[in-house]
């Protein structure tokens, strides 16, 4: 067995954790680049993080213009007021937005290139980024431990999925406190996100026993703590877990990719600006339908880990609890079909063919144990459009 293991070299994990901010970027350099949003400054949020830098006389810079499924342009914005200002580190803030932002901006800061050419892997040798500071205010996207970035190119309409170790955080700091005012419609949104990386990456052709153990652990928090927090965003001890479980989720599938979710969900994000969260959560039943017979020991393993009743059940029985318990949470979280969504059928079917070839050309689908063809995807889709 030759295994690969890779996360950021420090993680602080836990309520309370932002005030080590100020003594790990000491240890970085001089002038950090803030990369945020504007809720994080309009919550007073991105004052905590100014204020633990000021407390050690650090100077600092900060781009807040970051949208919710970031582009090319958010990159080179941020990429401006680095350079404009002379910063030697990057602070990133905020959701995954942020993260995925700040994570490209220090592999810019040091290379001669373009974006959209490490998307597009005409560029594939490049420098090491500056250090990088992560520091989540969502529990979902889990970047904050991994060496992926995903930054959508408004030229192709293509997320453009980049999976580098110079993309990971030198140091991940997750401070559940900051998911407290967390909205519902978000916490639903990026709890779901988290668990498609959990799963997915337990099923991963890539998987191996170190990530597996992280999904496993990941799975049971999330849906343990989940429909919790969603139902009480005040629920300090749930939104503590739900932020391990994300961090947790992060590192498996940084080290054991993705497979068809997440290749099927990003055409879906970029061509009808459907948060990520909740384009993978339509496509669970239609991937969990599709991959079941492949994976079916799998979901075996996983029900039996999560559920204390599932132990004396066969893989067929217990697969089908764990399936029925994801249909469950999804359900409390309200999660709609596509056309529930208000996606046109129209604008829907007009761009199907594109989408296929994007999700197979993403390479995620190829991680699948079952991997769908290029018409298999095609209808993937359309049961996914009008599921319910």
């Amino acid at each position: 067995m030759n295994i690969k293991f890779q996360m950021p070299t420090v993680l602080r994990l836990g309520s309370g954790t932002v005030v080590h901010l100020a003594e790990e970027a000491q240890k970085l350099g001089k002038k950090p680049l803030i990369v945020s949003d504007g809720l994080m400054k309009q919550t007073g949020h991105l004052t905590i993080i100014t204020k633990s830098l000021e407390g050690v006389s650090l100077d600092y810079a900060v781009y807040t213009d970051i949208t919710a499924e970031p582009t090319q342009e958010n990159v080179y914005a941020a990429l401006d007021v680095y350079n404009s200002s002379n910063c030697d580190f990057v602070i990133a803030f905020g959701g995954g937005s942020c993260l995925d932002t700040a994570k490209a901006v220090a592999v810019l800061a040091t290379n001669d290139t373009t974006i959209e050419a490490i998307g597009e892997k005409t560029v594939t040798d490049f420098n090491e980024g500056v250090p990088v500071i992560a520091l989540p205010t969502t529990a979902g996207t889990g970047s904050e431990v991994t060496d992926v970035t995903v930054i959508t190119n408004t030229k192709t309409d293509v997320k453009m999925m980049m999976k580098d170790v110079k993309f990971l955080p030198n140091i991940a700091i997750v401070d559940s406190d900051f998911t407290l005012t967390v909205p519902a419609k978000v916490t639903s949104a990026t709890g779901l996100d988290a668990l498609c990386h959990a799963l997915e990456s337990y099923v991963s052709v890539k998987a191996n026993g170190m990530t597996q153990m992280f999904s496993l652990q990941a799975i049971k928090k999330i849906m343990e703590n989940l429909p919790k927090v969603y139902q009480d965003g005040s629920d300090s001890v749930a939104r503590e877990q739900m932020s391990i479980a994300s961090t947790e989720a992060g590192i498996a599938f940084s080290n054991a990719s993705v497979t068809l979710i997440h290749g099927m969900s990003r055409p879906i994000g970029a061509l009808f600006h459907v948060p990520h969260g909740i384009s993978n959560a339509m496509l669970l039943n239609v991937f969990l339908d599709f991959s079941k017979d492949a994976i079916l020991v799998d979901l075996a393993e996983i029900a039996r880990f999560v559920y204390p009743e599932a132990q004396d059940k066969d893989d067929q029985q217990a697969a089908e609890m764990f399936i029925a318990a994801v249909n469950q949470i999804c359900e409390t979280l309200q999660i709609p079909d596509l056309k529930g969504y208000g996606i046109d059928e129209k604008e829907f079917l007009a761009v199907l063919d594109k989408m296929a070839m994007d999700a197979l050309a993403s390479g995620s689908p190829q991680n699948n144990k079952k991997v769908p063809t290029h018409d298999e995807i095609k209808e993937l889709y359309l049961a996914a459009f009008s599921a319910k």
